[in-house]
């Protein structure tokens, strides 16, 4: 019950706090800023929803749903939740391979774990994330994003797209003579409008405030009405999109189903941690806020677990329009709140409107986005940096592109943990007390060995101490651990076989400078108890004058 309480305690939304001094005008400013993302949000919750293998309005339920759900219960003033881009390669393996009502449970599991995430503070330990691993699976999402976007973008006559990264690359290879040329054009007549439109924003006045987006596919859509172009739309693929409410239905679930569904479920939570709270990140420093990582994760966990209900997909934080958010002077989660029931209104009012949406422009919106995700300058820059750091980016971004996003992410993971503990043993050193400093020590040599240990004493540095053993002294043995930031149990187990080679030898052992985290270290793991009063000193002076003594 007292754990419940706390757990109550700590679930504080942004939106609580985030009233103080409001007025008129920063409700004007949230307003436009919420219709300007509701507009942006519509055809990218519809082209996230297609490419993910589903159906346009799973991508504008999960927006309207979960968007309103996280700016509502989440840790950041301004971040604007939906389905992501991230997600499409995820989604799409998860569909192709289980079906859409096992994605449904997938999600709703996922949002459990981002829920238990928050709840037990797990919220700091996403950044802990080495940047080469980001880096290398956010540009290898990139790439199979626009993979998966050729076929619409060419116009090809293609069934199905297998998920599978060279069995996608031989079905394109063997369609390449079915372009329709219409597709083609629109597409490409798609790419250049959003490009020039954002190249000529500033010359724009009030129109500025469109997003390029938007423009490209509304222009798309008349000239495919108006010329009857033989293209794919959304009317022709999927029938349009209902002009409804979402109805709510139970998600069948079955424990040989759950079963199944606990590693993709662990993947979307831990790639809807990663993308949200980077976003946040990011909006951190946009405003000069700062953000509840774990209220994040919960209302991301909330709204998962609650979208699946409503035929939705997973949803996280989405930077794109975050950003947009806030450059439209969005200052609060009511932003967000009215971003999600634009969505609502163009549902319930204009859905017959987007039977003539042409794929082919949809397609274009997503190579551009897909463009802009990835993060291609540290692939040019990769020379600057060290072997580790190429090697870590460049086999998760290969990994992500040609086999799997999980295995990528734990290959990156690893080599950033080698390349971690060989950087930190590398910079820990043993090193000999120089005599010429300790008067007491001239005239003992071949006695008294004295030696300062630097940085840390962990499973990767016990060589320190295993070099100190074979050169025992005769006499009496100081090690200095004064300048020992850190000692691990491996570390106190080297140490504690040293203390008993001492003893088998005959030969004093005295530790001097012990504090902090190795002094309770060595209090934890009853090395203390082992030591003699004059065994213990506070410094190697102190430990010098006791060995000179004995």
């Amino acid at each position: 019950m007292k754990s419940f309480l706390k757990t109550l305690i700590f679930f504080h939304p942004k939106i609580l706090e985030a009233f103080q001094g409001y007025n008129r005008t920063l409700l004007t400013k949230d307003v436009l800023a919420g219709l300007t993302v509701g507009v942006v949000a519509l055809p990218l919750a519809m082209a996230f929803a297609i490419a993910s293998g589903l159906k346009p309005e799973a991508g504008i339920f999960t927006a309207i749903i979960a968007g309103g759900l996280i700016s509502l219960l989440g840790g950041s003033r301004v971040q604007i939740g939906g389905p992501a881009g991230a997600f499409i390669v995820i989604v799409y393996g998860i569909v192709e391979r289980y079906g859409v009502s096992n994605l449904l449970l997938a999600t709703a599991m996922s949002g459990v774990f981002l829920l238990l995430m928050g709840i037990f503070r797990l919220g700091t330990l996403v950044r802990f994330i080495p940047i080469a691993v980001i880096i290398g699976f956010t540009n290898g999402i990139a790439c199979l994003i626009g993979l998966s976007q050729i076929k619409d973008f060419f116009g090809l006559t293609i069934e199905k797209m297998p998920a599978q990264f060279f069995q996608a690359v031989h079905v394109l290879y063997q369609s390449a003579d079915t372009v329709n040329p219409a597709a083609l054009g629109l597409a490409c007549g798609s790419l250049a409008m959003i490009i020039f439109w954002k190249m000529l924003r500033q010359y724009l006045g009030w129109l500025s405030h469109l997003p390029g987006t938007v423009i490209a596919m509304v222009v798309a859509t008349i000239i495919t009405s108006v010329f009857h172009l033989s293209v794919d739309t959304i009317g022709s693929r999927f029938g349009g999109i209902p002009s409804s409410l979402p109805q709510f239905e139970w998600i069948p679930i079955g424990w040989d189903a759950a079963q199944l569904m606990v590693m993709p479920a662990l993947t979307l939570a831990l790639l809807g941690a990663i993308e949200s709270l980077l976003c946040a990140r990011i909006a951190d420093g946009l405003m000069h806020d700062r953000h509840n990582s774990n209220q994040e994760l919960m209302a991301q966990g909330i709204s998962n677990i609650v979208t699946p209900f409503f035929g939705g997909m997973p949803a996280t934080g989405t930077i794109a329009r975050t950003v947009t958010n806030i450059e439209s002077g969005g200052t609060t989660p009511l932003a967000g709140i009215v971003h999600a029931l634009t969505l609502l209104f163009v549902i319930l009012v204009g859905a017959p409107l987007a039977n003539n949406i042409p794929l082919a422009s949809l397609a274009a919106i997503l190579m551009y986005v897909a463009w802009n995700m990835g993060d291609w300058k540290k692939f040019i820059d990769l020379k600057q940096f060290r072997l580790p750091y190429q090697l870590t980016i460049v086999s998760v971004f290969l990994l992500t592109v040609i086999v799997d996003l999980t295995i990528a992410v734990q290959v990156g993971l690893l080599f950033a943990f080698i390349t971690f503990i060989y950087r930190i043993s590398s910079l820990s050193r043993c090193e000999l007390a120089d005599s010429s400093h300790f008067p007491q020590l001239e005239n003992q040599q071949g006695c008294i060995d004295a030696y300062r240990i630097y940085g840390a004493i962990f499973f990767g540095a016990v060589k320190l101490l295993e070099k100190i053993e074979e050169r025992l002294p005769s006499q009496a043995l100081l090690i200095d651990l004064k300048n020992v930031i850190y000692i691990d149990s491996s570390g106190m187990e080297s140490i504690t076989e040293l203390a008993h080679l001492c003893k088998i030898h005959h030969i004093k052992l005295i530790i001097c400078g012990l504090e902090h985290q190795p002094y309770e270290m060595a209090q934890r793991s009853g090395f203390l108890q082992t030591l003699t009063s004059d065994c213990l000193q506070p410094d190697l002076l102190s430990g010098i004058a006791v060995a000179t003594r004995h």
